[in-house]
């Protein structure tokens, strides 16, 4: 007679048992250690660094390529990719431009000074079209999301350089005697001595990180880019979904392209271009996963802060912008080797945990030969 009962011997808890995993914690926080790795060796190279304006200024930069991570993060959430946030940042700066020169209309012999905040909505209004036609394109048209986000990139360029001719919209303070002042505002001004730009950036991570922890839609989301077929299959409207993540990604572009040009006083065609690598970036230092279903608003904040506080810290010291474009790229890579290695090692624990490996049969049982041979007999 066989025991069927447990086994008296007991196991020690193991990394996947419930022990400690220094291994997983480096990984899982590393976005946070590299942070921490970078202020304390430009705090050593410069005395200028370690300096709450130097903090705050260099917070004001990375404000808007966190506010294009965030929306980047949206779509890669859902399996995507949107090439066209860096366009689509230099067109809402542009028409931003051009409305704040004054909108002239022929055919009544007016012109007409819109004031900041209608400048404001229209551009995002215009972010979020940008956005629905790339989803439309993707979800219903079945396009690749980056041929056509590459596409619209060009287009949205396009548009913008015919809009100014190749040139740049200066002096974008506004009129006092028209009413329309205040653009600067985004820019420069500052809540408890704090810029805009990072306040901004602030809540958009806030307000994005209760929708995808507390909302049905971020649990959609998650889902649809986990597997989009069982999704579709359990009632998730995975097209709706993968339209809105688009069109909150163009959003989020035309605020970060308002900021930009109120930080410049200047808004120019070829603004924020390569920006969409640089929120790709952000995203995939923060832990994303680039085929979906895996990332936080946390780590996409931290890899931002990553990138920037980098970029500005070798500025500080005098490297070549040459060698810039180096560190970052190196940076890049190294963070896509470390999601690779951490997304493996969460597939391998569980069959390490149970001593067998699953089956994706329902039952949760590999058959055997004999039943396999039962059931050709039978």
């Amino acid at each position: 007679m066989t025991n069927a009962g447990p086994s008296p011997k007991t196991t020690k808890p193991g990394p996947a048992g419930g022990g400690l995993d220094i291994g997983r914690l480096l990984l899982e926080g590393r976005a946070f250690l590299a942070l921490i790795v970078i202020i304390v060796v430009f705090s050593f190279l410069s005395p200028n660094y370690f300096s709450t304006a130097n903090f705050l200024t260099m917070a004001s930069h990375v404000a808007i390529f966190g506010i294009l991570a965030i929306g980047m993060l949206l779509v890669i959430l859902n399996g995507g990719i949107d090439l066209s946030v860096g366009s689509t940042l230099g067109l809402a700066g542009v028409v931003a431009g051009f409305m704040m020169q004054g909108v002239t209309l022929h055919w009544f012999g007016v012109i007409l000074y819109p004031p900041v905040w209608v400048v404001a909505l229209l551009a995002c209004a215009l972010g979020a079209v940008i956005g629905l036609i790339n989803g439309i394109l993707i979800a219903r048209f079945n396009v690749p999301a980056f041929v056509a986000t590459l596409g619209v990139m060009y287009m949205v360029r396009g548009v913008a350089l015919l809009m100014t001719n190749g040139l740049t919209y200066n002096n974008l303070g506004g009129r006092p005697e028209l009413g329309n002042t205040g653009f600067d505002w985004l820019g420069f001004n500052r809540i408890a001595g704090v810029p805009f730009g990072v306040i901004v950036l602030a809540l958009l991570a806030v307000v994005v990180s209760l929708i995808l922890t507390r909302s049905a839609f971020g649990r959609w989301l998650y889902a649809s880019g986990g597997n989009e077929r069982a999704a579709e299959l359990s009632g998730v409207p995975v097209k709706g979904v993968q339209i809105t993540v688009y069109v909150l990604s163009g959003i989020c572009s035309a605020i970060a392209g308002l900021i930009l040009s109120s930080q410049l006083t200047s808004a120019g065609p070829t603004a924020g271009t390569s920006y969409e690598l640089t929120a790709i970036a952000a995203v995939v230092i923060g832990g994303a996963a680039l085929t979906g279903g895996r990332g936080t608003v946390r780590g996409t904040m931290l890899g931002a802060f990553v990138i920037g506080f980098l970029s500005d810290g070798l500025v500080i010291i005098g490297i070549s912008s040459y060698w810039q474009t180096v560190f970052t790229g190196a940076v890049i890579v190294l963070a896509v080797l470390l999601n690779a290695i951490q997304y493996r090692r969460r597939v391998k624990q569980p069959a390490a945990a149970g001593g067998q490996t699953t089956s994706a049969q329902p039952g949760g049982a590999a058959p055997t030969a004999n039943s396999v041979r039962e059931k050709k007999a039978g």
